[in-house]
């Protein structure tokens, strides 16, 4: 790989030339504004929109008797689960607030918004339940006919029976419960949206952020009934995914409507309250495990159980990184014979729950990191120590869990050593003695995972390159970019191949135009793994069909030409002819397409972190953060650590402050950034950060890498959870809920000088 020269899209970013959805603008367009549910659970008894469609600049009020055609689409699950239906619009019922309830179209946004407030409804309330938990308990309120209790379903994985006789004959169980706590995505580009409809073709144009085509095209698909030939999604400049872009929103179904009706281009831009209450929120677990030891501190099994806040519909994601995920790596970096795991994913009057960075990962991660902090202490065992009694040996690999997951490479203990070396595990007591002369609290804590990166739902992942008149090359994926270095990244693949300059080779990502390809999008830290390893593998069919046109033009036998160092050459004499050439001579006869199997792979790593905390205030502050990572192959540390650092801090953010909150009448506390705690870079501030790689390639792709994408927060999370503790713990303080915020801190510190418990 060439050295890093900065990324191809920041001289679009930073001189703002990026193009976002909001600024999507189509001749004779018309506004939207959403009327949303101001309560949690409610009957609608009556919507009268005869006011709003007299006021100035009204083109039309859509409600849910316009669009209750418009099906729901499944979860991608293979397991059995509920699956009640979702309104478009709002028909008969609410039951989370900011539910849409009707899309006013006017002239201006202004205009719509000012009608919008115009509609009357009369509600009658209904009870509401917002707890997981509360909501699978007799006699709690039931949101849907179709779910019964709530439940949607009950996931299960590993040997119960197994695990209830390891953990009744173990000579120490540890137990926990922990709370994931529920998070916004918050985005940098809040949720936004252009249809247009073109009645010559019965077909749509719609503008949206994405995660790639393969993620909102079935979605949108599935709901309307329109093919998806049909349907060109144009995603442009994406600013910010997280998993809550997998999906289609209602927003966009209803604005494909409209756009139908009226025959005009219909344009929405959320506001930030809109993207807070309305995008699906991430996380919202309630944690419990047992790890059973030993005499000799060996972990013997592992029983979990997740009571999921699923939200008051199903998300695409949601069942699945909330049970397949984690099932996948539940042992974590352990050798735990072993495991039981029961997940029941539940219905609330809450906004429904997706993928967030991490996608489940940070859940296992968390609970398994605070399990084996908790067994140390009670075993009087260094909590590094008891983790290298216990880690998956670099020779073990390729290791089966007791659930079938194949772990395909790693090193855990090597990891371990360096982190525990770098971090200067060992001189953290004279540290600690330090901050105490200050009057300070000084922690340290460590966390191993593995998790899985990469999969998909799709049977293969393919890419296309195609060549132009004058030779340069332009590459087709299924990719959907935001903020990877995706543009920069995949042409230098291609570029190393073929030998050609990166000037001459363009990406187009999920590209509505381009060749029809099959594939997943950019979620579960897949990216490079699946769309980088088809491009790899279409370069080479390029360079194959590239064999025979040399030799032609040669005027050789095939078998008498190689291809090296971006040349075909006859063997054994100086008679060549440069790809470049070639691809200006022959354009067209040079594409070619590549398919791989979707790749999965178990990047993991050991993260070391050190916080003070202040006792007075509460305040946590991290004084060090060491990450060792094994992302397989690296092949851009420049990009690599930026995804380690922006996910490092996504997770310090759910730890020391995130949190929506919903009161007990489903209203959200935290819909704008005077409430929700979003993190900050000073969380970081003069923190010694550093990141060290300690990779294995993965054999399960032509370019031997592991995700990347969600390693940090992942580490990051029960890192800085068992450090807090940690600082804690010599008041007596050994539990403490998410989020770490100072008022929380405080509080519980001052209930340890009563000797009581927070």
């Amino acid at each position: 790989m060439e050295p890093f020269k900065g990324r191809r899209e920041d001289d679009r970013f930073l001189t703002g030339q990026g193009r976002f959805t909001a600024d999507r603008n189509l001749p004779g367009q018309v506004y939207g504004c959403f009327l949303r549910s101001d309560r949690a659970h409610a009957t609608i008894l009556s919507l009268e929109k005869g006011q709003a469609l007299g006021s100035p600049g009204v083109v039309a009020v859509f409600t849910g008797e316009d669009v209750k055609h418009f099906k729901t689409p499944p979860p991608q699950v293979k397991y059995p689960i509920k699956v009640p239906h979702r309104d478009i619009l709002a028909r008969e019922r609410v039951r989370y607030v900011g539910q849409e309830i009707a899309l006013v179209v006017a002239t201006s946004p202004a205009a719509a918004q000012d009608a919008a407030e115009k509609i009357e409804l009369e509600f009658e309330d209904l009870p509401v339940v917002v707890d997981a938990a509360a909501a699978l308990a007799p006699g709690a309120p039931q949101l849907h006919e179709s779910v019964p209790g709530n439940l949607a379903a009950t996931y299960e994985y590993g040997d119960e029976q197994a695990a209830a006789e390891a953990i009744a004959r173990a000579a120490h169980v540890v137990r926990l419960r922990l709370d994931s706590t529920r998070v916004s995505g918050t985005p940098m580009e809040p949720k936004a949206a252009v249809a247009a409809y073109d009645a010559a073709t019965d077909s749509y144009d719609v503008y949206a952020s994405s995660q790639g085509l393969p993620m909102i095209l079935p979605n949108l698909v599935a709901i309307t009934g329109v093919p998806a030939e049909r349907i060109r999604l144009r995603s442009g400049d994406v600013g910010g995914g997280f998993g809550i872009r997998s999906q289609a929103y209602p927003e966009y179904s209803a604005l494909m409507h409209a756009a139908k009706t009226l025959g005009r281009p219909v344009k929405w831009v959320g506001s930030r309250f809109e993207t807070i209450v309305s995008d699906h929120h991430g996380r919202a677990v309630e944690l419990s495990g047992e790890l059973a030891l030993d005499a000799g501190g060996r972990f013997l099994a592992l029983r979990v159980q997740w009571i999921c806040n699923m939200g008051a519909h199903l998300s695409q994601a949601g069942p699945t990184i909330n049970a397949v995920n984690p099932s996948r790596h539940a042992i974590n970096a352990y050798r735990i014979p072993v495991l039981f795991g029961r997940h029941r994913l539940v219905l609330t009057n809450t906004t429904s729950v997706t993928a967030y960075r991490g996608a489940g990962r940070p859940g296992v991660s968390y609970l398994v990191e605070r399990l084996v902090d908790e067994a140390a202490r009670t075993l009087g065992i260094d909590r590094v120590e008891l983790r290298r009694r216990n880690l998956i040996p670099r020779e073990a690999f390729p290791y089966k869990t007791p659930v079938g997951s194949v772990y395909d490479s790693g090193d855990p203990p090597g990891q371990l050593a360096l982190a525990e070396k770098v971090s200067d595990w060992k001189g953290f007591d004279k540290r600690r003695r330090e901050s105490e002369k200050h009057a300070k609290l000084r922690g340290i804590g460590c966390a191993m995972f593995i998790e899985p990166s990469g999969g998909g739902h799709a049977p293969r992942e393919e890419a296309a390159i195609k060549f132009g008149e004058s030779g340069n090359a332009t590459l087709y994926v299924l990719s959907g970019p935001s903020g990877q270095g995706h543009e920069t990244t995949f042409p230098r693949i291609v570029a190393e191949v073929l030998g050609m300059p990166l000037e001459k080779i363009e990406l187009r990502a999920s590209d509505p135009l381009g060749p029809a390809l099959v594939g997943g999008g950019t979620v579960g830290s897949r990216s490079l793994m699946s769309h980088g390893s088809a491009l790899f593998t279409a370069a080479q069919e390029v360079v194959r069909k590239g064999l025979d046109l040399a030799a032609k033009d040669l005027e050789v036998a095939a078998h008498d030409v190689e291809f090296v160092d971006g040349k075909y050459r006859v063997k054994g004499t100086d008679l060549s002819v440069p790809f470049t050439e070639l691809a200006k001579k022959h354009g067209g006869a040079l594409d070619a397409k590549g398919a791989i199997p979707p790749p999965l792979a178990f990047p993991g790593g050991a993260h070391i972190c050190e916080v003070e905390i202040d006792p007075e205030t509460g305040v946590v502050e991290i004084a060090s953060y060491v990450a060792v990572d094994d992302c397989g192959r690296v092949m851009d540390h420049t990009l690599v650590e930026g995804q380690l650092h922006g996910g490092i801090l996504q997770g310090a953010g759910q730890v020391l402050g995130e949190h929506c909150i919903y009161d007990a009448a489903g209203q959200l506390l935290t819909g704008s950034f005077m409430d929700y705690a979003m993190p900050r870079a000073d969380m970081l501030g003069p923190t010694r950060l550093e990141l060290y790689d300690h990779s294995v390639p993965s054999p399960t792709n032509p370019l031997g890498v592991k995700g990347a994408g969600e390693a940090g927060t992942t580490g990051a999370i029960p890192a800085l959870a068992n450090a807090v503790i940690d600082a804690l713990r010599p008041l007596g303080i050994h539990h403490l809920d998410f989020p770490y915020s100072p008022a929380r801190v405080w509080a519980a510190i001052q209930l340890a000088k009563q000797g009581r418990t927070p």
